[in-house]
């Protein structure tokens, strides 16, 4: 096998985006694509000369594909991927992996009892600043860290939102900023800063005509005393990206697409008590990293899922990873709808509850507009 047979599972906006970058991925082949929208998966089909299912399960036993890449509304990505994984089919899955960390537990499981390679798609680990700033981390740069913060806003207008029945809704999406436009720097956060063990937040609708979260923010603690704060939002234009990880021996800084990793000449918990001078702070210095060079961007996934089904190349983003940010996202809605601090590991059952509830209070649209179009900001990445 030099090239896996790939089928992509739901062809709307980011689905489309999908197919258009695999003519440049040496390693798969599209074979099949699948969508509940006859026209759309027929017109898809048609474009890139492969056959189209209207069913994921004919896709799946139709014996035309080696894996799978998961494109559809969020909560449909668990039940299509533990289809594919019993039936020994590889998953790619966007994220997030899935609504609820229940069912994101029981996608891991079947991976791990399977074989099956699985991935998820947190194209922001191939840019050279994530990869920076996480080697900063790994070669303890930064030391024991005592604060965090990550600051995500972001800008998405009310046609964003009236484009499908299902996007803004408590039925249809499970969640808003928190699940739909932040598990990319969350999952960067949690990737470098690891995960707290407990947040009291706010979650809210500002702006929007939509039931769930447009907004939401975050004390954080972690099990070692340290603390963070995190903001995320689609009510801002022009949008800010800002990561902060400071620790006893640095800090790291993520902008935008630029990071800035700082190395103290002396620990801060070493300087504090052994300096006599009563206005001086510990020397900083930049530190210079090096990574090797990588194509940022969804076609690297891709490439890199490939290679690891076909010649065991480590995952850059393991599905089992996907959690971290689920979990983290999942408690941030508890805490918010609650009102309460809520500690983790979160109590799965007492999300299920929450989110039946919410979900029970879900409404039919009343405005719809729909639209199926891929973000002009990733096709191609």
């Amino acid at each position: 096998m030099d090239k896996i047979r790939l089928g992509i599972i739901g062809t709307g906006g980011m689905g489309q985006g999908h197919a258009q970058m695999q003519e440049n991925i040496e390693e798969t082949e599209l074979t099949a694509v699948c969508d509940v929208d006859e026209a759309l998966v027929k017109q898809v089909a048609e474009k890139y000369g492969v056959p189209g299912f209207t069913c994921h399960e004919e896709l799946l036993d139709s014996g035309l594909v080696d894996a799978v890449l998961i494109a559809t509304p969020h909560y449909f990505h668990p039940p299509i991927a533990i289809e594919a994984m019993r039936r020994g089919i590889h998953v790619l899955s966007e994220k997030p992996i899935a609504v609820t960390v229940k069912a994101a537990d029981e996608m891991i499981r079947t991976a791990q009892e399977t074989g099956v390679k699985f991935a998820v798609m947190f194209q922001r680990r191939t840019a050279r600043s994530s990869r920076l700033a996480r080697k900063a981390i790994e070669e303890g740069l930064v030391g024991e860290v005592y604060r965090t913060h990550l600051l995500m806003s972001s800008y998405r207008s009310q046609a964003y939102y009236d484009s499908a029945a299902w996007r803004g809704t408590w039925t249809g999406e499970g969640g808003g900023v928190l699940i739909n436009q932040a598990p990319h720097p969350i999952d960067i956060f949690t990737w470098l800063a690891g995960m707290p063990a407990r947040v009291t937040a706010q979650v809210r609708t500002r702006r929007h005509e939509i039931e769930v979260e447009d907004e939401a923010f975050a004390l954080l603690e972690y099990p070692n005393g340290a603390h963070g704060y995190l903001y995320v939002s689609v009510n801002e234009a022009p949008g800010t990206s800002r990561l902060e990880i400071c620790g006893d021996r640095g800090k790291v800084v993520l902008q935008g697409d630029e990071v800035q990793v700082y190395r103290l000449k002396q620990p801060l918990s070493e300087f504090t008590v052994t300096s006599d001078q009563m206005w001086a702070s510990p020397e900083a210095e930049l530190v210079e990293l090096v990574v090797p060079e990588m194509p940022p961007g969804h076609a690297t996934i891709t490439r890199n899922f490939a290679r690891a089904i076909l010649y065991e190349e480590p995952l850059i983003a393991p599905g089992e990873e996907g959690i971290h940010s689920l979990e983290l996202t999942n408690a941030l809605i508890l805490s918010g709808k609650r009102g309460k601090t809520v500690e983790l590991p979160l109590d799965r059952e007492e999300y299920e509850t929450l989110l039946e509830e919410l979900k029970a209070s879900s409404r039919p649209k009343q405005r719809l507009r729909e639209q199926r179009a891929t973000d002009p900001n990733v096709v191609g990445g």
